[in-house]
C-alpha cells in the first residue's frame, strides 16, 4: 500500500470522540468509568492502526463506529469478565484440586454472606466487653467434635505441619518413616517443610517396610517428635509393612515424646458405608493417644481451605504463641464457613447437608437413575446427530483422598458426526460458566455425581450450543 493510500485509509478510523456517542459505549461508560472506556478504545484503534501500517490488516476492512463498537464491546466483555468464577464440575472427581476442592455446603454460603459485609466481634468478647483472641470462636466447637482438649485453624495443612514442627522441634530431630517422606500437590514435600521449619529430619526404616523397632532405636537425647503422615494420593501395596497407631501410642508415652499425626483429609465421618476403608478419622486418631493432629479444611471436611490443629493443650499453645502464627492465621470469612461447616458434624447431618459427603454417598444405582433421566432431557435438546449412551464408570474422591478407591458411577458419553470431541469439550469451557467434562477415546464423558441438581439445566443447554454445527 502506497503512503496516500495508508493515508486514506487511516482516515477512516473513527477519533475516540466519535465511538463515545454510541449507545452501547456510553452504557458501558456509566457500568465502568470514562477513563477505563477512553483506555480501552485508544488501546483497540492503536492496535488497528499498527495493523493497517504493517499490512497485516485488510484495507477495506469495516471501520464505521458501529462495527468498531462491536469488537469494543467484545473486548470490554472478557476485560471485564472475573478471573475467579463459578464452574459447572461435570468431571466426578469430587475433590478436584484445579476446581477449587470442596464446594462448601449451604449453611456455610449462607455464612459468608452474612458475615462479609458487616463487622464482627472476631476478636472482641461481647459479653465481658474486652478484646478476646480469634481462635476462641471456633475452639469450643471443635473440642466438643473432635473430642481434643484445645485447637487452633491456619491457612492451610501445609501451614499447619510448618507451625507444628517449627514450634515443637526447631533444632531438634523429628522421627518419621522413608515411606512417608511424602510429596502432594504443588511440590509439598514433608523433608522440605521439615528443613525450613528448622526440625531435624530422622528418617527411620525403608521405603516400603517401617517397623515400631525403627523407630525405638532412633529415639535419642535430642528426639522432639514422632511423626506420622497420612500418605494422601499414593498407596504402597506389596511387600509393605508399617507400625499401627496404637504402636506408636505405646511407645510416644514410653519415651515420653509426643506423637503427631498429619491426616491429611480431614475425615470426621466413617466412610465404610460408602465403600472406602483406611481413610483415618480425626476424632479416633485423639481417642487413640496421638498428642497432636493437623488435617485439612476443604477436603473430606468439606468445608473452607484451612489447616486445623487440635491436640494436647500444652502442645497447642506454644504453636499458637508462635510469631509466624500471624502470618498463617485465617480471617472472619474462614471462621464463620467452618463453623457452619462443623455445625453439620455437630448435628449427625453431614451426610445431608455436606456437598463432598453427600458425592461420596451416592450409590451407583441412584446415580443410573439420575443419568437416565437426564438422557431423556438431553436427547430432547440436541440434534439427531449427536449420539449419547450410558456407560458404567467410575468417579474418584481426589484431592489426594482415598486414592486406591473408585466410586461406581454411570457415565453419560457424548459423540457427534459433525463435531469432533475435543471441539465440544472446548465449547463447554468457552461458555458462561464454563463447564469442565472429560475427554477419553474421543468421547465427551459427564459425570453427574459432581453436577448439583440445580446446574443439569445450564449443563443441557451448554450442550445444546456445544454441538450446534456452526
Amino acid at each position: 500500500m502506497n503512503k496516500s493510500n495508508l493515508q486514506a485509509v487511516l482516515r477512516k478510523i473513527p477519533a475516540v470522540d466519535q465511538l463515545l456517542l454510541r449507545p452501547a459505549i456510553a452504557q458501558w461508560v456509566s457500568q465502568t468509568s470514562r477513563e477505563f472506556v477512553v483506555a480501552e478504545i485508544q488501546k483497540m484503534l492503536q492496535e488497528i492502526r499498527s495493523d493497517v501500517r504493517s499490512g497485516s490488516r485488510d484495507s477495506d476492512i469495516d471501520f464505521t463506529p458501529e462495527h468498531l463498537e462491536l469488537i469494543l464491546k467484545q473486548k470490554l466483555q472478557i476485560r471485564l469478565m472475573p478471573n475467579l468464577r463459578m464452574v459447572v464440575n461435570a468431571t466426578g472427581v469430587i475433590l478436584h484440586t484445579n476446581l477449587g476442592r470442596a464446594p462448601v455446603s449451604p449453611a456455610a454460603q449462607k455464612a459468608l454472606s452474612a458475615f462479609s459485609g458487616h463487622y464482627t466481634n472476631l476478636e472482641y468478647e461481647i459479653l465481658g466487653g474486652r478484646r478476646s483472641h480469634r481462635d476462641k470462636m471456633i475452639e469450643p466447637l471443635l473440642q466438643e467434635i473432635l473430642g481434643c482438649e484445645a485447637a487452633t485453624v491456619v491457612n492451610n495443612n501445609a501451614a499447619a505441619v510448618f507451625l507444628i514442627l517449627n514450634s515443637l522441634a526447631s533444632g531438634r530431630e523429628v522421627v518419621v518413616s522413608r515411606g512417608e517422606l511424602v510429596e502432594i500437590g504443588g511440590s509439598f514435600r514433608i523433608p522440605d517443610i521439615m528443613m525450613r521449619s528448622g526440625a531435624l529430619l530422622r528418617e527411620v526404616g525403608t521405603t516400603n517396610k517401617t517397623r515400631i523397632q525403627d523407630y525405638r532405636d532412633a529415639i535419642g537425647p535430642n528426639t522432639a517428635l514422632l511423626l506420622r503422615v497420612h500418605p494422601s494420593n499414593f498407596k504402597m501395596v506389596g511387600f509393605t509393612q508399617r507400625p499401627e497407631l496404637h504402636e506408636l501410642v505405646d511407645l510416644s508415652r514410653a519415651a515420653k515424646i509426643p506423637l503427631v499425626e498429619d491426616i491429611g483429609s480431614g475425615c470426621l465421618v466413617d466412610l465404610k458405608a460408602f465403600g472406602i476403608s483406611g481413610e483415618p478419622l480425626a476424632r479416633e486418631s485423639l481417642a487413640a493417644g496421638v498428642d497432636v493432629i493437623c488435617f485439612s479444611g476443604d477436603k473430606l471436611l468439606g468445608g473452607p481451605q484451612a489447616g486445623i490443629i487440635a491436640g494436647t493443650k500444652s502442645l497447642i499453645d506454644p504453636i499458637r504463641k508462635n510469631p509466624l502464627m500471624r502470618t498463617y492465621r485465617v480471617d472472619k470469612l474462614i471462621y464463620s464457613a467452618l463453623e457452619a461447616t462443623l455445625g453439620s458434624y455437630r448435628f449427625g447431618k453431614a451426610a445431608k447437608e455436606i456437598p463432598v459427603v453427600r458425592m461420596i454417598a451416592m450409590t451407583g444405582p441412584e446415580l443410573k437413575k439420575r443419568s437416565q433421566r437426564f438422557l431423556r432431557k438431553l436427547r430432547a435438546a440436541v440434534p439427531d446427530t449427536v449420539h449419547i449412551q450410558l456407560s458404567e464408570g467410575n468417579s474418584l474422591v481426589g484431592g489426594g483422598s482415598c486414592p486406591e478407591y473408585a466410586l461406581e458411577t454411570t457415565i453419560v458419553a457424548v459423540e457427534s458426526s459433525r463435531i469432533s470431541s475435543s471441539t465440544i469439550e472446548s465449547r463447554l469451557r468457552f461458555q458462561d460458566p464454563p463447564i469442565i467434562i472429560r475427554l477419553e477415546e474421543d468421547k465427551a464423558l459427564i459425570d453427574l455425581r459432581t453436577v448439583f441438581p440445580e446446574e443439569e439445566s445450564i449443563l443441557i443447554e451448554g450442550l445444546r450450543k456445544a454441538v450446534a454445527s456452526r
